[in-house]
Formats: structure tokens, sequence, C-alpha cells
């Protein structure tokens, strides 16, 4: 009980500072510059940690953890995708964007192109793809509450949304940069703290050599470090390597189990309910897929299978990146394009710095919470690990700092996630005014509260990986192209990003039934991008070939204005009659630039 209240504790005080910082932002944001793009005014630095802030999402802060203690040496292209996807953005997406002048990215497919049909697509895409993020993201958090309080699951996901809703309906994009850059140090603090005292607490101890568990370095399998009970919640396929001795309450491979058994090397199902004992020292079951012993935990995958998974996974990671709508709209607040560029080398420096701790994280739970191998259920490892390393109260002002930080990271992605929708849903939808902009902000956080709450968990299966595959195989063919071929048109961008995201669509819907009716699908339906990108890529240049005739007629102004040194003058917003200040539009009557 005492480790629920430090949890509850450490939440409550995330969700005041949330608060009070959102609260005191949003004073300054009165017109709709300051809800869109907080006036253009954000500064490289603050936007980088603001950006960081929202990307680091729940999947960052429990999910790579969970990847590195179940797949080892796999899962790191996770947080190096992540993390280089931004390299790629910087070299050709952001101070081009910027310079666009553009509000929403919507708003840069038709600058680019001169299409409101297009527009109309991207609009739908960019909410299709907030919403999908937004869902998993309210029902993690309705689920962390649930574990802390004897509250149901639509608690949390309530909580979360209204802190988000409050927040971004104050002050917009100014009032968020500000919680979001505040909350990225919080999620810092949050898991390299804990994760310094763990490692130093492993390190006194011995290391492996002076304690209970086995080292990684072994070729066996992972073994259990105390008699440990696990409760078989969901029906699972466990990987035996070695004869284990073990006591089972419930149903194995259709046959009623309850009392000693003997499971010899092979593959066994345990229904939902079972219950498993297994004593010290006992080899740890794996689900099947996952490495069975620490050697091959410790390799990268030969298999040509999982060769072509893993280079479809870097494929997605890294284009997908650029195709990301909350993460676009944050270089439309940066004065000019030079500091888009800078943030984005400053987002590389800050994800980087963030990205060393869930590895480490990942590796310690393998030695000390190995019985979530058994259920599959890895993402709790961060959760779960300190009060395995360091009983008693240390463990859990470790577990309760932890979890402040994952309810901080449910909190920020949301965050982000609304503020683009509404965004959209305010300039294309609606006439563009604050009152507008706020009432989309009620939408886009409602909507998805609403699906969190009827669907379950399992209903919402677009991984990671699948939800990179979408982003990159939709936006990322039109802004590169946008950006750098002259000969894009309208037409060719629409079909691409029809042709690319349906296929990723198709092999979600595919891979899912499969799930559910034996499993036939091919491995290459659980992450396309490798198959789905180039199509969309080549389908955009075939079909802009085949339709010159709807090239722009300023094609050359608008290329000039995306590539000119910021010093020249070029930068020049859009709609500027709609949304800038009487001295912008003043300025804007004379023929001047603004700068």
């Amino acid at each position: 009980m005492d480790a629920k209240i430090w949890a509850l504790a450490g939440i409550s005080l995330v969700t005041a500072a949330t608060f009070y910082i959102g609260y005191r932002s949003s004073r300054t944001a009165r017109t709709t510059q300051d809800f869109l793009v907080a006036r253009r005014t954000v500064r490289s630095r603050r936007n980088a940690a603001a950006v960081s802030g929202e990307y680091l999402s729940a999947a960052s802060f429990l999910g790579v953890a969970g990847l590195v203690l179940k797949d080892g040496a796999d899962a790191l292209w996770y947080p190096v995708g992540f993390t280089a996807g931004y390299f790629a953005l910087m070299l050709f997406v952001a101070a081009p964007l910027r310079r666009s002048g553009a509000y929403t990215l919507p708003d840069f497919c038709e600058a680019r192109l001169g299409s409101r049909a297009l527009r109309g697509l991207a609009a739908a895409f960019v909410v299709f793809i907030g919403i999908l993020y937004v869902v998993p993201q309210l029902q993690a958090a309705g689920l962390s509450i649930a574990n802390i309080l004897p509250v149901p699951n639509w608690v949390g996901a309530l909580l979360v949304t209204v802190v988000v809703i409050v927040n971004v309906f104050g002050g917009g994009m100014r009032a968020i940069t500000v919680v979001q850059a505040f909350q990225y140090w919080l999620k810092l603090f949050a898991i390299a703290a804990p994760t310094f005292v763990m490692c130093v607490l492993f390190i006194g101890n011995g290391g492996p050599r002076g304690g209970a568990v086995t080292g990684l370095t072994e070729p066996m399998p992972p073994t259990f470090t105390r008699a440990t009970t696990v409760d078989v919640q969901t029906p699972v396929q466990l990987q035996v390597e070695e004869t284990t001795l073990l006591s089972a309450r419930g149903e194995v491979n259709g046959i009623a189990a309850g009392g000693t058994v003997y499971w010899t090397p092979g593959v066994y199902e345990v229904a939902a309910g079972t219950e498993l004992h297994f004593s010290q020292g006992s080899t740890v079951p794996v689900v099947v897929g996952a490495p069975t012993d620490n050697s091959s935990w410790l390799r990268p995958a030969a298999a040509p299978d999982n060769l072509f998974t893993t280079y479809s996974l870097m494929l997605a990671l890294f284009l997908g990146t650029m195709g990301l709508p909350h993460v676009l709209v944050r270089f439309y607040t940066n004065p000019d394009g030079r500091a888009a560029r800078r943030t984005t080398l400053h987002v590389l420096l800050l994800l980087s710095l963030f990205y060393l701790f869930p590895i480490l994280l990942g590796a310690l739970s393998r030695l000390y919470v190995p019985e979530l191998l058994v259920t599959g259920k890895t993402d709790a490892a961060v959760l779960m690990l300190p009060s395995k390393i360091a009983p008693g109260v240390l463990g859990q002002i470790l577990g309760a700092t932890v979890t402040a930080g994952a309810f901080a990271a449910f909190l920020s992605t949301s965050s982000g996630l609304v503020v683009s929708v509404s965004g959209v849903l305010s300039t294309d939808v609606l006439r563009g005014r604050v009152r507008d902009f706020r009432f989309a902000t009620a939408i886009a956080g409602g909507a998805p509260l609403a699906l969190a709450i009827v669907l379950r968990p399992s209903d919402i299966s677009l991984s990671v990986g699948m939800s990179f595959a979408l982003a990159a195989s939709t936006f990322c063919p039109v802004l590169l192209l946008g950006v750098w071929w002259r000969r894009l048109t309208w037409v060719g961008a629409a079909v691409g990003m029809v042709v690319g995201g349906g296929l990723v669509l198709a092999s979600l819907v595919l891979n899912t039934v499969s799930g559910f009716t034996g499993g036939w699908a091919p491995s290459v339906l659980g992450q396309p991008a490798l198959i789905t990108v180039p199509v969309a890529f080549l389908t955009v240049i075939i079909v802009s070939k085949a339709t010159q005739s709807k090239v722009p007629p300023d094609v050359a102004q608008i290329r000039l204005r995306m590539h000119a040194p910021d010093g020249l003058g070029f930068i020049r917003d859009r709609a500027i009659a709609r949304f800038g200040t009487a001295e912008e539009r003043a300025r804007l009557a004379d023929g001047r630039h603004r700068k």
C-alpha cells in the first residue's frame, strides 16, 4: 500500500505542476497565432525540449526497456531509429518547412501544390493519425491509474484528457510549448535518477557474481532469482529451453493442471487464468518468438524473415519521423529556417541522452524481473524493477519516480497530438478563430476519450513500427518531393498518400485478422514499410509525371522562398489576413516581407 501512496503522490505532483505551468503560460495567449504557432517566437533550445517532450511517449518511456528485455540486440534499432529520424528531418525538411510560412501540415500541402482537395485529404490523415496515437496514450494512462487506485480504467483516461484539454484550451501552442519543455526534463530526471541509483546498487552488490542473478554473458537461459508465482491473464505460448520443474494450476495444452509438472524442451500453450509457480533458480520460459537464452539475446537475428523485419523497421523509423503531424507542427513555431534546423540538432542530442537509460533498464530487467518474459507483458519492466533491486522505502520512492515520469509521458504526447489536430480542425473545418480552436480542442480530446473508453486496449493494435510506417508511407513522400522536386503535382501527391496509407492499413487489418484465425499472414505484413514506402514514392513520381499540366504556375517562386537563406527576407507567413496582427496585416499591404 505504501508504494501505491508514493506513486499517487508523484502523479499528483506532475498533474499540479502541469496545470500551474500551463496556466502561467496561457496568460499571454490571445491571438490565433498564439494558439496555432506560438506567434513563431519559440527559440531553438526551448523548442527542442518541447519536441523531445512530446516525442518521448509511453512507448519510449516504458516500451523501449520492455523490448530490450524481450528481444535483446534486435530491440536496439528502436531507440536508434527514433533518434536517427531527426537527422533526416534536419537535413531535408526542417528549414524549408518553416520558410514555407505554413501554419499546419495541410496548409503546407496547399501552399506547395495549390490544391484545396489535397489539403482536405491531408487534414483527414492528420486527424486519423492523431486519434490513433491519442487513444493508446489514454488507455495506458487508465491502466496505470487502475493499478494504483481501485477505480475503472476510464478514470485515468479522463484525468489525462481533462489536463490536456484545459492546457490547450487556455493557451494553445504557446502554453503547451512551455509545458512540454518542462515535461522533457521531468521525464529525463524520472528515468535517469532511478537508473543511476539501481546501477550503483547492482554494482555495489557485486553484480551478477555477488548475487543470485545469472550474468547476461552466460549462454544459459535467464533464471528466477527467487521463488516466483506468475498469474497468466491472457492465453500465451511459452518456449521451454531446458527441463523445468514447476507447479501449475489451470490449463496447459488444453489439459487441466493442478500440481507439480515437468516441462521438457518444447512449446506449451497456457490458458488464461492459469497460475504457474517457479522455484528459485528455475529456468525462465519465454513467449514464443523471443530469444530463449542469453547468447541469442545478445546476438542480432540473422534469419531472412527477421532481416526483412529489421530493415523494414529501420526504414519506417528513419522516414516516419518527418511524417508525424505533431512533430512537424512544432517547426512552424521557430522564428526562421535556421532556428528550425538548430532545433532539430538539439533534439538529436536530447533524445540520444534519454535513450541511454531505457536500454540499461531493459538489461537490468532481464536479470531481476524475468517473470515478465512468461506473460509477455514486458512494458511493466520499468515500473517493477525498482522494488526488485531496492526492496523497502527506497524502492518505493524510485518506483514512484518512474511512475510519475510515465504519467508525464502520457500528458506530453497527448498534448502535442491534441494541439496538432485542433489546429487542423480549426483552420480547415472551422473559420480559424480562437473560439474555433478551443471548440476543436474539445473535439480532438473528447473523441479519443470516447474511443479509449469503448474499445479494449487489444482493439487498438497499431504498433509503434506500424505507426511510423503509416507516416512514412503518406506524408514523407509529399514532404520530401514537395521540397526538392519541382515537377510534383497535387494529383500525384494525393494518389501516393492514398496508395501508401491504404497498403499500410490493409497490412494492419490482415495481420490482425490473422492473429485470430491461426496466424496465416506472412511476416511482411507485420512491418510492411520496406514495400509500402517505395511504392508510395514511385506512385507519387509516376502520377506526377503523367499530370504535368497540374504543376503550380508559381512553383519557382514557392521553391525560392523555401530554399533562399533567411537573411534575404523571403520568409512570408501564409494567411496573415486571417491570423496576423494588425501590424502584420499593414506590413503585408505595404508589400514588405515579414522576417
